[in-house]
């Protein structure tokens, strides 16, 4: 059993990396292999629109011809069993890594289709983790919940399963008083990150559980 996870953060020890830590952990206690790829990290870019995933006879047809950081990272997600996504929230949607991360990981196993195929070789099983700064009874003002679901529909539609975690009104700095952040109570964020926090790396944990099980 492999666990790949990808931290779609430029913070590799706060909210969002702290629970796909603990998404890995909880496969590791099923024996899985793990591993955390901090997007940040790499050099590549977005779907560059050149089609060779979807033109008749190229070597390429199903997979990504892109040749930079993400081409062997995407090779080895083919061999996995299971993926975990992690990503704050920036200005309503995943950060700019994460959504150019999917831009490659998606739609190259998406066919032109009626009805759409999946390209993917395998049926694996994916989560998805999100954080940021809104409370749970904002999601339908902020649009989230639509985002959200989509994200999940793509990844069911390709890999086969997926399902999703959200960490709400999550502490975003090590100190308050240093920056100019009055619309957020900062004692609120705090007595969050020592309440709730735990129990959402519990969830993350129990995810990581359930992503080892077979189909």
């Amino acid at each position: 059993m492999n666990v790949m996870a990808f931290n779609g953060s430029p913070r590799k020890k706060w909210n969002t990396a702290t629970l796909l830590e603990n998404a890995l952990e909880g496969a590791k206690s099923e024996g899985a292999e793990t591993e955390l790829i901090h997007l940040y990290d790499l050099n590549y870019k977005g779907c560059n629109s050149c089609f060779t995933c979807k033109t008749k006879g190229s070597k390429s047809y199903g997979r990504c011809a892109v040749k930079d950081d993400l081409t062997p990272i995407l090779r080895k997600i083919e061999e996995s069993d299971a993926i975990i996504l992690g990503s704050p929230i920036y200005l309503g949607t995943v950060t700019g890594e994460m959504r150019s991360f999917l831009e490659r990981l998606l739609f190259p196993y998406l066919t032109y289709t009626d009805p759409i195929q999946s390209l993917f070789p395998n049926k694996i099983k994916t989560g998805f983790i999100y954080t940021m700064n809104i409370r749970e009874e904002q999601l339908d003002e902020y649009g989230y919940t639509t985002m959200f679901k989509t994200n999940e529909n793509y990844l069911k539609m390709l890999f086969g399963s997926s399902e999703s975690l959200m960490s709400f009104d999550t502490y975003q700095f090590n100190d308050y008083s240093k920056v100019i952040a009055d619309r957020f109570d900062s004692k609120r964020k705090a007595q969050r990150r020592v309440e709730i926090f735990p129990e959402d790396c519990r969830l993350a944990y129990e995810m990581g559980i359930r992503l080892t099980h077979n189909f």
